[in-house]
């Protein structure tokens, strides 16, 4: 069990709250027996304790420090493999509670997540993919997701 903090934004600590009423009352008017319900309602209660997991230790709304350090509640950008022009900026935080702008979200327990989360701004990281790859990934910039600007399309 995590003693974690997990940062969320408010939105993200209702839709969490919301989440957790539906499914409650789901599993509480639940009435059939057939072996397809049985597993539906696993993954329902599955999901509450997860959900219960997540708010009790968030921390909501407040912003990290603006220090160039990748940590949940930072708008992260990354190079992969030394190439500057091959960038990506997505949120670190609560993947599935969290909806940012246009940003992807990432958490902690992904591996680009994971490798990232304490960097400092400049610093390189490896981490592995799925297929066995190792990913090398550079820190191009951490900000608190309240002072990010999306960069307008054009």
């Amino acid at each position: 069990m995590t003693t974690q903090r997990i940062w969320l934004t408010q939105e993200g600590y209702e839709r969490l709250q919301q989440e957790l009423h539906t499914l409650q009352e789901l599993v509480n008017t639940a009435i059939d027996d057939d072996e397809n319900t049985l597993d539906v309602q696993r993954a329902r209660l599955e999901r509450i304790h997860e959900i219960h997991e997540i708010l009790g230790n968030a921390v909501v709304g407040e912003a990290p420090p603006d220090d160039g350090v990748a940590e949940p509640g930072m708008v992260v950008t990354v190079s992969y493999d030394d190439d500057p022009d091959d960038t990506e900026t997505f949120l670190l935080g609560v993947r599935g509670a969290e909806e940012a702008d246009d940003l992807e979200v990432y958490s902690l327990d992904s591996p680009l997540g994971s490798a990232i989360a304490g960097a400092r701004t400049g610093e390189t990281r490896t981490y592995q993919v799925p297929s066995g790859a190792t990913v090398k990934v550079t820190l191009v910039s951490a900000v608190p997701y309240g002072s990010h600007h999306p960069t307008p399309a054009g």
